[in-house]
Formats: C-alpha cells, sequence, structure tokens
C-alpha cells in the first residue's frame, strides 16, 4: 500500500461544539470501512469527524472531513491528523492498493451530520438527499428552520401553491445534508474566521507574557528601613 497525502483547511463556520455527540448521517460501504479505522483515531486526538468519502477520480482518494469541537480547523490539525492516521493505515489497511489521503475542513459549504449542525445552522440554505422517501421524494431544499427529536424542520423553496411550505425530515434517514454556499454563509464564515485568529493572537500574546513572567521570577519584596 502507498498513499500521498494532502491538507486542506477553509474558513467554516463553527459548529455547536459537542466533542461527544454522534453523527446521526453515517457512511455505507468502502467508507464505512475506511470510518471503522479512522474515526476512534481522530477522537483521541480530540477532533470530531464529519464525514467520509471515496473516489476513483485521478486514482483513489480517502477525502477525511474533520474539525475540533468548536468546529475550526487548521493545516497544522489536518497534518496531526495524518501522522496519526498513516501507521494505523498502514497495519489496517483501507483500500487495496495506491491511495491519495487527503484531510480537509468541512468547509464553508460544510455536511451537516448531527443534529446540533441543523439546529446551529438554522436560517441557512440546505441540500438534502435521504436514504428513505419522505412524501415520495428523497431530494430536498431550503431553509433549516430548527429541529425537533431527531427530525429537521426544513422551510422549502419549491413549494407549490396551495402545499405546506414546511416539512420535518428524519436526520438519521438521511443520506446528505449539506449547507448551500450564498453570500450570507460566505460573510458569516469569514467573519468568524477573523473573530478566531484574533482570539489566538491573543492566546499568543498572553502565552508570551506567562513565559516572560516564568523567566523573569518572582520579585523580591522591598526591605523596609529603619525608622520609616
Amino acid at each position: 500500500m502507498t498513499a500521498s497525502e494532502a491538507f486542506q483547511a477553509e474558513p467554516a463556520l463553527s459548529a455547536a461544539p459537542n466533542a461527544t455527540e454522534p453523527r446521526l448521517i453515517v457512511e455505507a460501504g468502502q467508507p464505512a470501512r475506511v470510518c471503522a479505522i479512522a474515526e476512534p483515531v481522530i477522537e483521541q486526538l480530540g477532533y470530531r469527524l464529519v464525514r467520509i468519502k471515496v473516489s476513483s477520480t485521478e486514482g483513489a482518494t480517502i477525502q477525511i472531513m474533520a474539525e475540533r469541537p468548536d468546529g475550526t480547523m487548521t493545516v497544522e490539525d489536518c497534518e496531526t491528523i495524518s501522522r496519526a492516521l498513516s501507521p494505523v493505515f498502514d497495519v489496517d489497511e483501507p483500500m487495496d492498493g495506491a491511495y491519495r489521503l487527503e484531510i480537509s475542513s468541512p468547509g464553508i459549504d460544510r455536511p451537516l451530520v448531527r443534529k446540533s449542525d441543523f439546529e446551529h445552522f438554522a436560517g441557512h440554505l440546505a441540500k438534502i438527499e435521504m436514504e428513505i422517501p419522505v412524501s415520495g421524494r428523497k431530494r430536498f431544499r431550503g431553509v433549516l428552520a430548527g429541529v425537533e427529536g431527531e427530525a429537521a424542520r426544513l422551510q422549502l423553496d419549491d413549494a407549490a401553491e396551495g402545499q405546506d411550505t414546511e416539512i420535518m425530515l428524519p436526520i438519521p434517514d438521511m443520506g446528505e445534508a449539506k449547507l448551500v454556499l450564498t453570500d450570507e454563509l460566505v460573510t458569516q464564515a469569514l467573519r468568524a474566521e477573523k473573530a478566531a485568529k484574533r482570539d489566538l493572537r491573543e492566546a499568543k500574546k498572553e502565552q508570551r507574557r506567562r513565559k516572560q513572567a516564568k523567566k523573569a521570577g518572582p520579585m523580591a519584596p522591598e526591605r523596609i528601613k529603619e525608622g520609616d
């Protein structure tokens, strides 16, 4: 087995932080086998698996989307996951023959796989494809409007006159769900990225300040002169 690696981190909207929340939309077939090997490793590192895709375009490719519990993901995070997965994949080969391993962030038009994803991104446009049809159809597009139990509420953008504009879709019965790239989504993602960078700069400043304080050591108390 041989593998080439690629890392990609894009601006992404942060999902609601919950490190242990299970995914309700999961892989089947070959991606499921990859998931069984990769997900425990990713979770042990403190990340969350989002989605795994296997394609044969330009040779076999395994794409693993992951994120921190707060929804952020950097190139360094991708490299960390890749370094941990490579020896595991060498032992438990996920595919026959050579393949390209791609570790990436979920991206702006991210997949929705957990209940909290549908709650957190309420108000944004999404595309959903059902494994089990609802009202005789499998494909839906509309604005997310929250969650009830394990079903997502969707405001349809193609409802015919006289039909209900809102529908409930069971999340575990979905084959795929993802956000639709819109100007609003891009703007919000860029704002989130800017805020994350600002927080990182502040954290680094605080780290440098603590190192300098530790290096300087405790300040000696001033001596009090007699007669003062």
